[in-house]
């Protein structure tokens, strides 16, 4: 008996369930077929599913249902002139292969490039065992080339991903430099600002430093004439020349508060009216510390901020003088 299809594809090393899967999806139009058809989806990944044939048909044979009734013996021979007078196979002019189907043409077409057939009335003989192991060969180094191109593709699409995700990870790098570059310069900018604005602040406490200083230089050498005799009472006594003109290095002076009280300091002749002016600031004992302004009764006299810059010899008020504290 011959082999069927689903023998073939069995000898051939595929298992059933494929081998019936082949035959019914290519219409049951020949191992060949079947064969192609298992090699372009053999990685699927639904391959291995189980096959259930439909019932009364039997994968790789052909003919009627079982229970016909058998042909008489003239129709047998009436059959077989028939069947020597009609085309069982289809031959490629091209390299003589004889194929079973218009299927067959095909695929060996779209194999080989042929393009010359013609109806044959030769019978496609069953694969002896050499054709069969042969096949088997050639089956498998298809597999296995198929295998080794769909891993060429599968590396080539990874090395495609990794460029990508590369190319992404680059650009969020840019992305991320960008942002802290720009932080970077606000945090430049603001450090820029605060170290100005304490540039600023030690500028002035040096400058009120300063002028704390000069108050106090000012106080100890108050401080320092009032523990001293006062000779120049003696000396005013003393006849002096006319022409003559004493020489003073301080200025005593009492400051007289809104509220009646009074303080009396000495400075230096050469001191500005500011340092007096500080002096009430840092000194006052009235409790009030609205702005006010310095003059004097006798001769009466506002002194303004052109006069603060003044040194206390140059406004007459040397060696002594009487200022009062008024508000501004």
């Amino acid at each position: 008996m011959a082999s069927t299809a689903l023998d073939t594809l069995i000898e051939m090393g595929f298992s059933r369930n494929r081998a019936e899967k082949a035959l019914a999806v290519t219409k049951n139009n020949g191992a060949q077929v079947a064969m192609d058809w298992l090699l372009e989806h053999g990685d699927d990944p639904d391959i291995d599913e189980p096959y259930v044939a439909p019932q009364g048909n039997v994968l790789g044979e052909t003919g009627g249902p079982e229970g016909d009734d058998k042909p008489s013996a003239d129709a047998s021979e009436s059959t077989t002139d028939k069947k020597a007078n009609q085309p069982m196979s289809l031959k490629c002019e091209d390299c003589g292969k004889l194929l079973k189907s218009e299927i067959d043409v095909q695929a060996h077409a779209a194999r080989t490039g042929h393009q010359n057939f013609s109806e044959s009335t030769e019978e496609i003989k069953p694969l002896t065992e050499e054709e069969k192991k042969e096949q088997l060969a050639r089956l498998e180094a298809k597999m296995k080339q198929r295998r080794l191109e769909k891993a060429e593709q599968e590396k080539k699409e990874a090395i495609e991903k990794e460029k990508m995700r590369r190319k992404q990870g680059q650009s969020l790098t840019s992305m991320k430099e960008k942002f802290e570059y720009e932080e970077m310069k606000k945090i430049a900018a603001e450090k820029k600002r605060e170290k100005m604005e304490e540039k600023l602040a030690r500028q002035r406490v040096k400058e009120q430093i300063a002028r704390d200083r000069a108050v106090m230089a000012a106080q100890s050498s108050s401080s320092a004439a009032a523990s001293q005799p006062m000779p120049a009472a003696v000396t005013t006594q003393t006849p002096a020349e006319p022409a003559s003109k004493k020489e003073y290095s301080e200025a005593r002076l009492q400051i007289r508060l809104p509220n009646g009280s009074a303080m009396t300091q000495t400075f230096g002749v050469s001191e500005q009216l500011a340092a007096v002016r500080v002096y009430v600031q840092l000194n006052r004992t009235d409790g009030n510390n609205d702005p006010f302004t310095l003059m004097t009764t006798f001769p009466r006299k506002v002194y303004t901020e052109e006069d603060m810059e003044k040194p206390l010899k140059e406004l007459g008020l040397v060696p002594s003088a009487v200022l009062m504290v008024t508000k501004s």
